[in-house]
Order: structure tokens, then C-alpha cells, then sequence
């Protein structure tokens, strides 16, 4: 009976350390695909081929790798964005970036074009073209395997993004290209940091960790962000809880006059910067 099998999958995800809501999470999606409703068969046995293929998601995940790589798919802000080992899983927390970004569109009506730096799965530059269909929509990434990988979530959700190889602003200072706004959220995990099992052992480290400090990345679009910016730009990253005066700091450096808010998210810690006023 499937309340039974369930049962079971939850004390064998749990004396893993594994969420134990996940069994359920699982075999709802299994059914799914097959036009069934999970809630309606509880009381029904499980034929052999779901049950294997439950199982074989329960062996994955008891080696701790992510929910998201052994489903194929994360949730952002509502679009189903595919995701492999090659991409960062896209975090809750950056869907609060988006958010803050299309306040700032309704703010500030002249930003009609920007640019998401680093884009891995390309979750970002989708949810904003999707959320805001009159930008002008860049992503960049250096993995040219990220970056196919984020063509193909755009090609399924329909979102027309021009997508660029190479390392950071670098490209975009290549082909001369101007937006209104850099929108990033780099690697900025200090090198030393230690990480969670599962995020150390399948997610790329390229796009985890920000040099010694986890600054590395933010140093490196600050110091060319009026190369790619029309007047009036803005800049939107994600940032690490802690490194909210290390980062002014390095903005102050550069552009000791911009105006600089910092934002908390959902667990009330800060996560996002704007910079606004850089010349």
C-alpha cells in the first residue's frame, strides 16, 4: 500500500538526515507525470515500475545529493527552470533579487535594458524577462555548458534573452553593449567557508565561491560597471548575509557618491544591494 511505502521512505530519509517530507514530495511528482493523484491511491498498492523508480530517488537522495539535480527541475518564482550539476540550484532567497529588481523597474522607468551577470541556469534573467516582457534582456555566464543549459529553460518558458559567453562584464565590454542595469548574483562564499554536504559534492564550485573574502566577483563588476552602463544605471546584486560593510566599503572606494540601500530578506538578514548614482 503506498501509505505504507511511504511510511517507510520517510524513517529511511530521516535516519539519513534527509527531510523526510521529501518521499512524499517525490512520489507525488512520479504520479503526476502519469496523470495520478497521489491522495487518491494512498490506500492503493504501487505498481512495480513507479515503486523502482521511487526507490532509485530515495537511493540518490540518501547520498545527499540535491532534491533539484534528482528531480531535474527547481521552482522560481513560479517557472519550472531544468537544472543539472553543470548550474547553481536557484536559492529562495535570490527570488527575493527578482522581486527587488521589478520594484526598482516601477520606480525607475527609465531602465528598459540590463544585463544578469554570471546566469547559470538563467533563472534570473527568465523570471525577469517573463515578469517584465518590454526589457531588453543579457545574460552572461563563463560555462559555456551553464550557458547552453540556460538557453534551453528560456527556449521552454519562452523568454527571449540574448545570451553571452564569457567571464563576468567582459563580454559585454567586448561587443560594446550598454544596459540600464547590472543584475548580479556572483559566487561569494568565502574560500575557506565550510558548506553543507550536499552543495560541496554536486554543486559547481564556480559557482559557490568569491575568493578569500567572497568579495572577489563584486570587486570585479564594480570596478567595470560604468564601462557597460548608460547614465542613470544601477547595479542589483545578492549578497551574503555577513558581508554587508565589507561590500559599501569597496563600492565607497569607487564611487564615493552612490547612493546605496541594503535590504533584509524572509529569515530578516541582509541580502540584497542596490547602487544607484555611480557618476
Amino acid at each position: 500500500m503506498i501509505s505504507q511505502i511511504l511510511r517507510k521512505a520517510e524513517k529511511r530519509l530521516a535516519d539519513h538526515d534527509i527531510p523526510p517530507n521529501y518521499a512524499k514530495y517525490v512520489l507525488n511528482e512520479l504520479l503526476n507525470k502519469q496523470e495520478r493523484n497521489l491522495y487518491l491511491e494512498m490506500n492503493q498498492d504501487l505498481d512495480d515500475s513507479t515503486l523502482e523508480s521511487f526507490n532509485l530517488i530515495l537511493d540518490r537522495l540518501c547520498l545527499n545529493e540535491p532534491l533539484a539535480y534528482v528531480l531535474g527541475v527547481q521552482y522560481f518564482y513560479g517557472y519550472p527552470i531544468a537544472v543539472n550539476p553543470s548550474v547553481l540550484i536557484p536559492r529562495p532567497e535570490t527570488e527575493e533579487l527578482v522581486m527587488r529588481v521589478l520594484m526598482s523597474l516601477d520606480e525607475h522607468k527609465h531602465i528598459q535594458s540590463l544585463v544578469d551577470v554570471g546566469t547559470g541556469s538563467g533563472a534570473i534573467a527568465i523570471a525577469l524577462k517573463k515578469e517584465a516582457k518590454y526589457l531588453t534582456v543579457y545574460a552572461s555566464d563563463i560555462s559555456d555548458v551553464a550557458l547552453d543549459q540556460a538557453k534551453k529553460n528560456a527556449l521552454a518558458l519562452d523568454a527571449d534573452i540574448h545570451f553571452i559567453l564569457g567571464s563576468m562584464l567582459d563580454p559585454l565590454i567586448k561587443d560594446g553593449i550598454k544596459v540600464d542595469m547590472i543584475v548580479c548574483n556572483p559566487p561569494y562564499i568565502p574560500q575557506a567557508e565550510s558548506i553543507e554536504i550536499s552543495v560541496k559534492e554536486f554543486e559547481p564550485h564556480v559557482a559557490l565561491f568569491g575568493g578569500e573574502d567572497g568579495l572577489f566577483f563584486y570587486k570585479e563588476v564594480l570596478n567595470h560597471a560604468t564601462e557597460v552602463l548608460n547614465p542613470k544605471g544601477m547595479i542589483a546584486f545578492e549578497i551574503g548575509w555577513n558581508q554587508k560593510i565589507a561590500l559599501i566599503a569597496e563600492t565607497r572606494k569607487i564611487y564615493p557618491d552612490a547612493k546605496i540601500e541594503v535590504f533584509v530578506d524572509m529569515q530578516g538578514k541582509d541580502r540584497i544591494m542596490l547602487i544607484q548614482e555611480l557618476a
